[in-house]
């Protein structure tokens, strides 16, 4: 029989990881044969809505936060999507007093995991997780450091990969270069790296190899907020200055899946350049893996744990010739790509989003027996 899924947190049209998450959770689910609905956070109330969308959690309203709750209690399962900067409140502290008022079952999704968290962002986190019937993290690394730093009950933690599409039935994009390429996608912002791939393909022309390098992905809204496109346009200014404005191309949208999976299947490799080493959930980099490409990335621990077998090359953070040197290697060593290719796409079959949905209705399918059974008792 068919259960009824609340999924809780921003939602396209809005512009962000935990949103595109959402949205092909929701769809997988729905594809299943489940019945899901959303209730979707925003910053301000808005006309725009999908007829998924059955409220909309206006941040900072009593108002609303009570109308979600009545509505999230009318499901039989409430799949929470958690990030600091979502909810109402300092570091979104909001979500907590809607956890404690939910009657059903909840899911909550840790995105992000703070190794060196603040007292209050310690706090939230270890309340979040207090008032969920379960907690899901998306690799070992972060269950590791939930258990370590924030002392759940390690029965109440699952580990479920991000989810994936299958890039791999996408048609190959037609090259417009016929050099190699390299490829980094996903939300543009300070930290990303960006600046230290470009200087490793200026060493690698002196070498006399020229890689066309893509960046492709708008700015973060918030971001764009603050700073505008002055991030964007540092680095054009840094590829013009050494020498490989040519090589370098950006492009500036925030890409639908199609269309991302056209310019991820023209890569040759993918670059995942971040300057934090904090970071212990990655889609975009279990969206390459699942596309089969060699990858090259800092070694953050996301990086570290789901790469460490052969599916690619770990660098250090801020290190251009590093970078440089993966790249030589993973373009000019025979043999080496496909053996990285053969790796991810032995990997890639649990990472993709029918398996990743089935793990949460199995979860979840637990979750509504054992609240069942109880209120029999």
């Amino acid at each position: 029989m068919p259960k009824a899924y609340a999924l809780l947190g921003t939602y396209p049209p809005t512009q962000c990881g935990l949103a595109t998450f959402n949205a092909a959770l929701f769809d997988h689910l729905r594809q299943a044969g489940e019945h899901a609905r959303v209730v979707r956070v925003i910053d301000e109330p808005s006309l725009r809505r999908a007829p998924e969308v059955v409220h909309d959690l206006v941040k900072e309203n009593a108002r609303s936060a009570a109308i979600a709750v009545h509505v999230l209690n009318g499901f039989d399962v409430v799949i929470v999507q958690h990030e600091y900067g979502i909810y109402g409140g300092p570091d979104g502290s909001d979500i907590i007093s809607l956890l404690g008022a939910l009657r059903v079952p909840s899911i909550v999704v840790l995105h992000t995991v703070l190794a060196r968290p603040t007292v209050r962002q310690r706090m939230i986190l270890v309340d979040a997780v207090d008032a969920a019937s379960a907690v899901v993290v998306m690799s070992q690394t972060a269950c590791s450091r939930l258990l370590a730093i924030y002392g759940p009950d390690p029965a109440k933690v699952s580990v479920i990969p991000h989810g994936s599409a299958d890039f791999l039935a996408a048609p190959v994009r037609r090259r417009l270069n016929p050099g190699p390429m390299a490829l980094t996608w996903g939300l543009l912002g300070p930290g990303k790296g960006i600046e230290h791939v470009i200087d490793a393909v200026a060493l690698l022309r002196d070498r006399g190899v020229r890689v066309a390098y893509t960046v492709a992905g708008g700015t973060h809204p918030r971001v764009q907020a603050r700073d505008g496109e002055a991030y964007r346009r540092l680095l054009e200014k840094r590829a013009s200055a050494e020498g490989v404005g040519d090589l370098v191309r950006f492009d500036p949208r925030y890409l639908p899946a199609d269309a991302l999976s056209r310019i991820i299947r023209a890569a040759d490799v993918v670059v995942l350049p971040y300057d934090s080493l904090d970071q212990v959930t990655s889609g975009v980099l279990i969206e390459a893996v699942t596309a089969g490409k060699p990858v090259i990335s800092t070694s953050f621990p996301h990086a570290v744990e789901l790469l460490a077998d052969g599916a690619g090359l770990l660098v250090q953070r801020q290190d251009p010739k590093g970078i440089a040197d993966a790249l030589h290697r993973v373009l000019r060593e025979p043999g080496l790509a496909a053996r990285m290719s053969r790796r991810s796409a032995e990997i890639a079959p649990g990472l993709l989003w029918p398996a990743v949905a089935n793990r949460y209705r199995d979860l979840a399918a637990g979750l509504i027996r054992a609240a069942r059974d109880e209120a029999t008792v």
